[in-house]
């Protein structure tokens, strides 16, 4: 019997961060319709445009399937949008065929992760899902349910504080130019709107992240990058805080 298993990620880098990750598990990425488990097709929209929005991006998970597994992993474009990702979602697809869910998404500067956590909880409380009790762990209810905030439940960070542990590993020379470049940027020849995003928290790790694959992929985002390029591999999946998203990703699916 197939298990159905449903994840919702914050952005597009986090789906495809996740994706070589469950690779290793034997799935592999589905690209046609045909070839897709029907169990998912409510989630494919059937209109253009979404919303009567030109710009919106079409909200199409990725999937990945081997014989065993099928599973569904969702962009919420957004912190604001998780839990409404997974309501919108559970009131397509039946949730009592659905073996696990899982949620994960950045620290933020903001708040701990404990208290992001406990306010995703609230926003949950509604849907009558077996919630977990404490970050990281999964509920073995029906269906399983879990949020990891990422880099390690605990400290604040992002998906790029994990992706320059990676270019350690495999990129060394370009983090050093990258970490240099960055360094070097004059801002007394940018405005304040100019710095905006440079200046959060996360600012300066994203930078020297998107320089790194702006040599890796000229012209392609980060996400293109993640995909085709050496960040996850057989020598940075032993790094700690990837251990640590693996091991909850496989409780999520049933693996452990």
């Amino acid at each position: 019997m197939v298990r159905y298993c449903y994840i919702v990620a914050e952005g597009p880098q986090d789906i495809e961060f996740l994706i070589p990750l469950l690779k290793f598990y034997g799935l592999k990425r589905v690209n046609q319709l045909s070839l897709l488990d029907s169990f998912w097709e409510p989630l494919i929209p059937k209109t253009f445009p979404i919303d009567d929005d030109l710009m919106k991006r079409v909200p199409v998970p990725v999937f990945l399937q081997n014989s065993e597994l099928s599973i569904a992993l969702q962009s919420a474009t957004g912190i604001t949008r998780l839990s409404e990702t997974i309501e919108e979602s559970l009131a397509l697809i039946p949730g009592s065929q659905i073996f696990g869910i899982g949620l994960i998404l950045d620290a933020d500067g903001m708040q701990t992760p404990q208290e992001r956590f406990q306010e995703i909880l609230d926003k949950l409380a509604p849907l009558s899902l077996s919630l977990p009790s404490t970050l990281g762990e999964v509920a073995k209810g029906s269906p399983r349910f879990g949020i990891f905030i990422i880099p390690n439940n605990s400290e604040p960070g992002t998906l790029e504080d994990i992706l320059l542990a990676c270019a350690e590993i495999n990129y060394p020379n370009l983090l050093d130019l990258s970490r240099n470049y960055v360094s070097s940027i004059d801002k007394t020849q940018l405005t304040k709107k100019d710095l905006q995003y440079f200046n959060k928290p996360a600012g300066k790790s994203k930078a020297i992240v998107s320089s790194i694959s702006s040599i890796l992929r000229p012209g392609k985002t980060l996400q293109v990058s993640i995909q085709d390029n050496r960040w996850i591999d057989q020598q940075t999946i032993g790094l700690e805080s990837i251990q640590m998203v693996n091991t909850f990703l496989a409780e999520v699916i049933g693996i452990s």
